[in-house]
């Protein structure tokens, strides 16, 4: 059986009546075949996201991920894994046809050592988590690493802080650019506190530090929360944009669970994407709305009807 026709039986897409359950019980029967067309775009689970139906292992997991159709993987804590594991992820992925998408930075937090205040030691730490980036980056093939440069300095003017960041992350940059890989500046919803928020914001940060190793990652969920507007925000942004991530929003669950209507974005950024030869990972960084094995087959269904939109 394709893989194809796998996935829609068996999550009832073509009318099938087997259970959630039976599937994931089955799993690790089905063949081992490539599934790249059965999602038009490249959706990147993380690893726990399908726990309760492949195990906790990650490399069941990501084989797991493949059986499903989704052909990328994100792993926000791919640093602080042992090397060994982080290699045999980086050769499975490899085995599969599956990309490598995000891991964060280790830089201290998302809102520790910040950037904007200019201070030797943080940007010490930023520049230590670069090169160690890099040699993670080797082990599990990755291209991409997410980058936060901390909280808002209140004593100093914005054009100083901005100034810093971009400072910074030239430096940062030099290091990562030889490696060919690239930090992805994530504007965050979290809390007012952090520095960076917006898309356009992030833009000019991006053509101020002026590397391809130093662009976007547009969380659709967050850019929903801080500035809405989502299609012309992307259009506008889109020449520094790297990376998206998604999640719904109220919730932060998989699409088709809250107010933004993934299907019209995923068929924008497709047909925009399509137009320039460009592809992009999108990064699920987002929980489920139901528990269990039936809250990950659910997960499954609410991307087959995001993504089955017609160009």
């Amino acid at each position: 059986m394709q893989r194809r026709n796998f996935v829609k039986s068996t999550l009832g897409v073509a009318g099938a009546a087997i259970s959630g359950e039976a599937m994931a019980n089955n799993w690790h029967s089905q063949p081992n075949l490539l599934a790249k067309n059965t999602f038009k775009l490249k959706y990147a689970p993380h690893i726990g996201m399908f726990e309760n139906s492949a195990g906790k292992d990650p490399i069941d997991q990501i084989k797991y991920m493949a059986d499903l159709g989704f052909m990328a993987l994100e792993d926000n804590g791919m640093m602080g894994r042992e090397p060994a594991l982080q290699e045999k992820m980086g050769r499975e992925l490899d085995r599969l046809g599956m990309t490598m998408g995000v891991f964060v930075l280790d830089k201290g937090g998302n809102s520790q050592n910040a950037l904007a205040a200019g201070k030797p030691e943080f940007i010490d730490i930023f520049l230590n988590g670069c090169r160690r980036a890099v040699e993670t980056a080797k082990r599990c093939n990755a291209k991409w690493t997410t980058v936060v440069p901390g909280d808002f300095q209140r004593n100093l003017p914005i054009g100083i802080q901005t100034g810093n960041v971009i400072d910074a992350l030239r430096r940062g940059a030099d290091i990562l650019a030889p490696a060919g890989l690239t930090m992805v500046l994530e504007p965050l919803s979290d809390t007012p506190n952090l520095f960076l928020r917006t898309s356009d914001q992030t833009y000019e940060i991006c053509r101020g530090v002026n590397s391809p190793s130093c662009k976007i990652l547009f969380d659709i969920y967050h850019m929903q929360k801080n500035e809405g507007h989502i299609i012309p925000h992307i259009d506008w942004a889109w020449n520094e944009i790297a990376y998206f991530q998604i999640g719904d929003n109220p919730g932060r669950n998989e699409p088709t669970t809250g107010e933004i209507n993934y299907k019209n974005v995923f068929k924008h950024i497709y047909k925009k994407a399509k137009a320039e030869n460009k592809e992009f990972v999108f990064g699920m960084e987002h929980g489920k709305s139901m528990p269990g094995k039936e809250g990950e087959m659910a997960l499954v269904k609410a991307y087959l009807e995001s993504d089955s939109f017609t160009v």
